[in-house]
């Protein structure tokens, strides 16, 4: 079997196998996506529990709740409660995926930032803009923080609902952007919404969140002393008549995020490998501190709260905020009045125009050199599900109206939330009917995208099947003793057997501190590569991934036909420990600690191995590079 050989005859075989690894921004994408269903039915329950009961409904919520220590006594209502206190998490899991995105997200290449800020701000500003001339002379204006932010949870589940097929990166769009919302959705809170601002308690609490960079750099990591610090911030905020949300806030844009390294992962091998061969409390803790050490403060706490926040406190504001009586009368008259006029337009016209205006006349101004990450299609129709503002619209509805007013902006804001799906839904449609090549454009773009792989694929020196001159690339970090490799590798070949433009890259990662044996078998590919047999051998290595000793190898050497004298010295030589050396510093350039790691044509891929998953990223990444050459790997 050789290199050139074609990929239709040397590969057949299928998987079964469906592992999938998902990154933080993966797993956001699909909690906030599945809570939209319960955010919605809890939407649902307060509407018919105000309706059949609007007292018990007001009662539940109107309940006073108190708390004392010592001489201090803090006493609020259960809604009050829930905006102020419970939704403090949800805006720090919001501060948690901004801080993710800046450092190891999108916006890590600072030049990505400007389209998304700008871009945000524009969805914000023409909304207000409505608002504020429709309500213009009346004391509804200044409400006008109402028609302003996106929920994300609501929009994110939204759009899997209308474009169930849409390409990740479009979500990822949309996460970009309503981050911006959300973090200035909370200023406005903190600085327009809030009562008259007590500057003793407020100094107290900004002191106790210094508390918490402090005990941080001295490398506390018990999370309940970071509990009780954030819980005596957020009663010096709510005493100091700032909304004590902003405390979530700041507490995950503190919380820095970086990906596990090689390193770490090493050091926690050893720390268990101790553990278990002296079995004590003393090692036990030591492996629990290395293990949390090794994955980032932002990892942990999305780990913890996000599900919290996603399925149970933003559902519970939904049920306390979302319950209003309607009536045939009100409807009428609310439907007429300023307030739910200025929110429905607002949102429905200015948030579209808005992200989508801002970010074509930014692409002209620069001439492209800042585009968005997706085609225009794709732009309008994330523009126009942002304008679902549900939480942060609620929020601030509750704390600017009262009576009337208040319900008439509840209504603008939920009706908003329907007729924003409905029109992203027309809007995907409409590119449903274009032709492919102008659809595929329209979706995804030609901009540029991450190139996560740092050092490129260089024909000359790495291990190559299929064609040479390729639309995509797929390149894979591997160990051959590594078990998840093993399984992904029939996805491989039958990935390679039915695409025959796919270009596969086979770079080493031995993974020696759990694979005893993985460096000389990466070393003994590479002694067969110099008698032109890598791939005969790298199959053979895949074939008994459970015999990997130095007489397995030299007995595979035989069985593929090499010069078993020349194989056998150059194993011994370790002559190609040099090679793999070079591949494992690629790696780490590129953050890759653990196998397999997909590239392909230059992007990390995150996700499952099965076939059909991996055919998917093939798809899309053939698609980007057929409308846009520039998105295929460099060479």
């Amino acid at each position: 079997m050789t290199e050139d050989q074609p990929a239709a005859s040397r590969f057949s075989g299928t998987t079964a196998w469906a592992r999938h690894l998902e990154t933080p921004l993966r797993q956001f994408l699909r909690t906030e996506t599945g809570s939209a269903a319960i955010l919605a039915g809890a939407t649902a329950a307060a509407l018919v529990w105000a309706n059949i009961s609007e007292s018990s409904y007001g009662r539940l919520w109107s309940t006073k709740l108190l708390a004392a220590f010592g001489g201090a006594s803090l006493s609020i209502d259960l809604r009050t409660f829930v905006n102020s206190g419970l939704m403090a998490f949800f805006f720090m899991v919001v501060g948690l995926e901004a801080r993710r995105e800046f450092d190891v997200g999108e916006l890590r290449i600072r030049s990505r930032l400007a389209l998304p800020l700008l871009a945000g701000l524009g969805g914000m500003i023409l909304p207000v803009s409505i608002y504020l001339i429709m309500n213009a002379g009346r004391p509804s204006v200044h409400g006008w923080g109402t028609a302003m932010s996106t929920d994300t949870a609501f929009a994110l589940g939204a759009l899997a609902l209308v474009g169930r097929r849409l390409p990740d990166r479009v979500r990822t769009y949309l996460l970009t952007f309503s981050v911006v919302d959300d973090l200035a959705g909370i200023a406005v809170i903190a600085f327009a919404y809030s009562g008259h601002i007590r500057w003793v308690p407020l100094a107290a609490g900004v002191a106790f969140l210094a508390v918490v960079l402090l005990i941080r750099s001295r490398g506390v990591r018990y999370g309940p002393a970071y509990l009780l610090v954030g819980i005596a911030a957020w009663v010096a905020f709510y005493k100091s008549g700032v909304d004590p949300v902003v405390v979530g806030l700041l507490a995950g844009l503190l919380s820095y995020a970086y990906p596990a390294t090689r390193t770490d992962l090493e050091q926690a091998t050893d720390a268990f490998r101790l553990f278990r061969e002296q079995p004590t409390a003393e090692y036990a803790q030591t492996a629990r501190d290395v293990v949390r050490t090794a994955i980032s403060p932002n990892d942990r706490l999305q780990q913890i709260w996000h599900p919290w926040t996603s399925y149970v406190i933003v559902p519970l504001f939904a049920l306390a905020n979302s319950g209003i009586a309607i009536s045939g009368s009100f409807l009428a008259r609310a439907y007429t009045s300023p307030v739910t006029l200025g929110i429905l337009i607002g949102y429905l016209a200015g948030k579209p125009a808005g992200t989508a205006g801002v970010a074509w006349v930014v692409t002209r101004l620069t001439r492209g050199r800042i585009s968005p990450p997706v085609g225009w299609g794709a732009v309008c129709g994330v523009g126009a599900v942002a304008g679902i503002g549900f939480t942060v619209s609620l929020l601030i509805a509750s704390l600017a109206f009262g009576g009337t007013e208040l319900e008439e902006a509840k209504l603008g804001i939920l009706t908003v939330a329907l007729c924003a799906t409905v029109l992203s839904w027309g809007v995907f449609r409409a590119l449903t009917l274009l032709p492919l090549r102008l659809r595929l454009r329209a979706l995804l773009g030609t901009s540029e995208v991450i190139t996560d792989l740092v050092v490129p694929v260089d024909p000359g020196r790495d291990h190559i099947r299929g064609p040479k001159d390729s639309h995509v690339t797929v390149v894979e970090y591997g160990d051959f003793e590594c078990p998840y490799c093993g399984q992904a590798e029939p996805a491989v070949r039958e990935l390679l057997r039915d695409y025959g433009e796919v270009r596969y890259v086979w770079r080493h990662l031995p993974l020696s501190d759990v694979h005893p044996h993985a460096q000389l078998a990466a070393e003994a590919a590479e002694a067969a590569a110099k008698q032109g047999k890598f791939w005969e051998m790298h199959d053979r290595l895949f074939e008994h991934q459970d015999a990997l000793t130095a007489r397995d190898l030299i007995r595979y050497g035989r069985e593929v036909g090499l010069d078993a004298e020349r194989f056998a010295s150059d194993l011994r030589k370790h002559a190609g420990g040099a090679r793999v050396a070079e591949d494992v510093d690629s790696a780490d350039l590129a953050n890759v600690a653990g196998t397999p790691t997909f590239f392909v044509n230059g992007s990390r891929y995150y996700g499952a191995y099965d076939i059909a998953s991996l055919k998917a990223a093939v798809k899309t990444a053939s698609a980007r590079a057929k409308i846009a050459p520039e998105a295929r790997v460099p060479r």
